[in-house]
């Protein structure tokens, strides 16, 4: 038997099958990942606020950033097609978004909403609706409107402004020290994009720091910023001016945690994912597997527009399981429900806490993990803040569901290279928002194609 990997249509949404052969498919070669999503996105906002051209290289193609185009295009920002090896984004200038003449929708990304708002609410006398698809109205959107309120905004939403459809009458902010209760980039990062706006300093302190992109990408479109590691916090300067420049996104490691995953638990495998972003703050996963004792090198380490980038060679190891909590899951937050696949095939029991934030993703991302590993055989409790994963169960075939979340859709198709019989994923389309040919990838790894 050759392995099967079909995407079948079945309007409005897909269903993905994969049947691979008793022996599995050892994955070999080369493969580079979609530029990094988080990147991609800061790339197109800063540049739609900067004075002048800011070009972009490597821009994740995949739905969320085309969201975040098309909500600032509305607002008067002109950018070439997105489909361009080089992406350019004529900036209005700090302060100058025009009011659209229609409700900003962000689609399924709440990077977009969340950093957008912090924009939108500190530009005086400009009013803005916002709202996004079915699972992104159902996120809570009061973690940002908060901070924001401190600072003099006017936010109002579905109960008690929690929920998009949300409304914004901008205004002139204050500046504010906010003491997030969580690590969250996307919370640290709309109030310093509401601080650029600002008289003075406005600072975030977190529980521990998260991801940095906002921080390095500020600063280089020229924005003073002030990171102090040991209270974990960052502080912008206001207000700022800021000037377009040009950026090269690299590989998004979110996305090559699924090969350097597959490669690990698949035996014979010898893998190499290239241009992979290596930013400090968001390698747990590289610390995770190596905890768990996977076979990772970094190669050719260099620095690529002020963000460390390596090539990842991943080959088959047995893996041990291990316990996660603490600051490393601000750094892999993404990354639990593919390590999730990795600690069924490790020795032991491996633990993930103080991961409550994935209850709040694109859907619960920890009940539907656990639901969903369970129909294939796996042994997984469900906790408050995470999971516990049993390793060595064997795995069979089942009808999963992806809930429309990107990662878990894309996390069940790699624990299909060791499961035996036909795994069908219901809504597969939902991994285009964030890797769109992850499909045709995984299929060509296979030998399909």
């Amino acid at each position: 038997m050759t392995a099967r990997i079909a995407l079948t249509d079945a309007a409005p949404h897909q269903t993905l099958t994969l049947e691979l052969p008793a022996e599995g498919v050892a994955l070999t070669g080369r493969v580079r990942v979609p530029g990094d999503k988080s990147i991609s996105h800061r790339a197109l906002m800063l540049g739609a606020i900067a004075s002048g051209e800011t070009r972009i290289q490597g821009l994740l193609l995949g739905e969320d950033p085309r969201s975040t185009a098309a909500c600032f295009q509305a607002m008067g920002v002109t950018m070439s097609s997105l489909d361009d090896e080089w992406v350019t984004v004529q900036g209005v200038g700090l302060g100058n978004l025009q009011e659209p003449a229609d409700v900003l929708d962000a689609g399924n990304s709440g990077t977009t909403l969340r950093l957008m708002l912090g924009l939108l609410a500190s530009h005086p006398d400009r009013y803005f609706t916002v709202t996004g698809d079915g699972s992104l109205r159902s996120r809570p959107m009061d973690r940002v409107i908060k901070p924001l309120t401190q600072m003099g905004a006017e936010i109002w939403g579905r109960q008690h402004n929690r929920l998009a459809p949300l409304a914004v009458r901008g205004q002139s902010l204050k500046p504010t020290h906010y003491h997030s209760p969580v690590a969250s980039a996307q919370i640290k990062s709309c109030i310093l994009l509401a601080g650029l706006m600002t008289e003075g300093k406005t600072t975030v302190t977190e529980p521990s720091l998260s991801r940095d992109h906002s921080e390095r990408m500020l600063r280089a479109f020229g924005a003073e910023i002030e990171v102090d590691p040991d209270t974990c916090s960052v502080t912008v300067h206001g207000p700022a001016t800021l000037t377009g420049q040009t950026v090269v996104v690299p590989g998004d490691i979110s996305s090559a945690a699924f090969w350097l995953v597959a490669g690990a638990i698949t035996p014979g495998s010898d893998l190499v994912v290239e241009n992979v972003g290596i930013n400090p703050t968001r390698t747990g996963i590289l610390d995770a597997l190596a905890a768990m004792e996977a076979d990772i090198t970094l190669e050719n380490p260099r620095e690529v527009t002020g963000e460390p980038v390596a090539d990842l060679r991943v080959r088959h190891s047995r893996l041990k399981a291990a316990n996660f909590s603490g600051d490393l899951l601000p750094r892999m937050i993404d990354e639990v429900p593919v390590l999730a696949v990795a600690a069924l095939f490790a020795e032991g029991t491996t633990t993930i806490t103080d991961a409550a934030e994935l209850r709040v993703k694109e859907c619960d991302r920890i009940a539907v993990m656990a639901s969903q590993l369970t129909h294939l055989g796996a042994r997984i409790e469900e906790r408050p803040d995470g999971l516990t994963i049993y390793g060595g169960n064997p795995l069979s075939g089942a009808v999963v569901d992806s809930y429309t979340d990107h990662r878990v859709a894309m996390s069940l198709a790699i624990a299909a290279l060791r499961t035996s019989g036909s795994l069908q994923i219901q809504r597969a389309e939902a991994a285009a928002v964030s890797y769109p040919n992850f499909v045709a990838t995984l299929a060509q790894l296979c030998g399909q194609g």
